[in-house]
């Protein structure tokens, strides 16, 4: 996708891709101007580029904001932890939104391609990570690294992408945890993250279970791509995994090279898998 003239907004929220968008920019020569979400974004993400910080529900602020730095092309990334409309404390502009989209009646993805489409409508071209990072950068089909999934793993694999696929069809998150056939948890306003962290404490003995990542049907692509890192694969260790399957083609793999490297030595698999 061509780019237009101007630095490249970058809407962060926590984890690193924020800040591996900055990285690819500095290396193509390009500007950024980084509009970190208070209570979200990590202070590394934003170290040493142009960046405002600013609050969840101040819409015209983060508006105004973009402006004064000359973006037109923009980006969102990072998980973002969806408060509540108390909690969001909204500026006239965010309210007048949420009331025309009925905030409390859109599931995450829903609100997220509403934001896509307001941020459309007042004149930004919101282009997706993958626009940015490049396709090399989405999780292709089969193994990486050296570890594969045995039968046993499969049959797991296979039940946590029809629960994912019903879980999104809802809605309500990408990922789930399976072991041994039973499902040990799944995403929900928690993200992936805590997800792995709760489910360390609900695990079985025997075979580890497996993380499952699958895109939400008819999922905003721009906005939300299921994500996994070296961060994921520590998490998934730590929780007694044995195993990472991804949606292949929609998911974005962020430090493959670490990735690999950190669930060779962990002994856990990553594979990609094409939704049925």
């Amino acid at each position: 996708m061509a780019a237009r003239a101007g630095p490249l907004g970058i809407i962060a929220g926590s984890g690193a891709l924020p800040r591996r968008l900055v990285e690819n920019c500095r290396a193509a020569g390009r500007p950024v101007f980084v509009l970190a979400l208070q209570g979200e974004a990590d202070e590394a993400t934003v170290a040493d580029v142009p960046h405002a910080w600013c609050r969840i529900g101040a819409a015209a602020k983060a508006l105004d904001l973009l402006r004064a730095n000359s973006v037109t092309d923009l980006v969102l990334a990072g998980g973002v932890r969806r408060p509540s409309l108390t909690a969001l404390l909204p500026d006239w502009r965010a309210a007048k939104f949420f009331a025309r989209v009925g905030y409390r009646a859109l599931g995450d993805d829903g609100l997220l391609s509403a934001i896509v489409k307001e941020l459309e409508r007042e004149g930004f071209r919101v282009v997706g990570a993958e626009d940015i990072l490049g396709t090399d950068n989405l999780m292709p089909v089969g193994p990486l690294g050296r570890h594969k999934p045995d039968d046993d793993a499969k049959a797991d694999i296979e039940h946590g992408m029809r629960v994912a696929h019903a879980l999104g069809a809802l809605d309500i998150g990408q990922a789930v945890i399976v072991q041994q056939g039973l499902v040990l948890g799944v995403e929900a306003a928690e993200g992936t993250d805590e997800l792995l962290r709760r489910c360390a404490a609900l695990r079985r003995e025997g075979l580890g279970g497996i993380l499952v990542k699958m895109a939400k049907p008819g999922q905003e692509r721009r906005a939300d791509r299921p994500t996994i890192g070296p961060r994921t694969v520590a998490l998934a260790a730590a929780s007694g995994l044995r195993g990472i399957a991804a949606e292949a083609g929609m998911t974005l793999v962020i430090d493959r090279a670490e990735l690999v490297r950190a669930a060779d030595e962990a002994g856990l698999f990553v594979i990609g898998v094409a939704a049925t």
